[in-house]
């Protein structure tokens, strides 16, 4: 591995693995959707672990190689909600979670979306930060879906569903009324004062 990050020319290529990881989330995740959607739970189980663990590692491997771009800055997060998203509404579409729930994460992103795209419309605010709230509901939501996967799967009928429903529906919520609390603040900064 070092002599290919010594070579110039393999340098150049490695430094799109990273974007290229993130780009093949993307282009996996509505497979992923079709296999929950036709019980192919186990195969679900074992693809979404590994998209779990490309996501860590594409990260890794743009820290490492100092190879962290605009685009890969775009695309982690767009695969990572899309994945994440897109399995929910798949499991709530299903009957296999409550749809509240799905509305609740779901309305949360919207709410977030609907405020970024207020920001680059009619400000110069082009860094979104997420806050605590935002990665400990993004977290949450991750055991969710994966102790779902597995339980679907037929490893384990885990308990830790019914907490993790209400955690994930908590943080959801919160976070959501944090953002917009954050947005309302940096909108109100951003006026001039007469």
């Amino acid at each position: 591995m070092c002599a290919i990050i010594r070579d110039p020319v393999k340098k150049s290529w490695f430094k799109h693995l990273p974007n290229l990881l993130s780009t093949a989330r993307l282009v996996i995740a509505p497979y992923l959707f079709f296999l929950l959607w036709h019980h192919e739970n186990k195969l679900a189980l074992a693809i979404a672990f590994v998209t779990g663990w490309t996501d860590a590692f594409d990260g890794f491997l743009a820290r490492k190689l100092n190879a962290q771009s605009r685009l890969g800055a775009y695309i982690d997060p767009v695969a990572d909600k899309l994945m994440l998203s897109g399995l929910i509404v798949t499991m709530a579409i299903m009957g296999v979670i409550d749809p509240w729930l799905a509305v609740i994460v779901l309305g949360r992103d919207v709410l977030i979306l609907l405020m970024v795209g207020a920001a680059f419309a009619f400000t110069k605010i082009r860094s979104f930060p997420p806050s605590i709230w935002g990665k400990a509901s993004t977290a949450a939501q991750i055991l969710f879906v994966l102790a779902m996967l597995i339980h679907l799967a037929g490893y384990r009928d885990t308990a830790i569903l019914v907490p993790l429903k209400w955690i994930v529906a908590a943080l959801a919520a919160w976070s959501g009324i944090d953002y917009a609390y954050r947005a309302v603040r940096l909108g109100r900064s951003l006026v001039p004062r007469q």
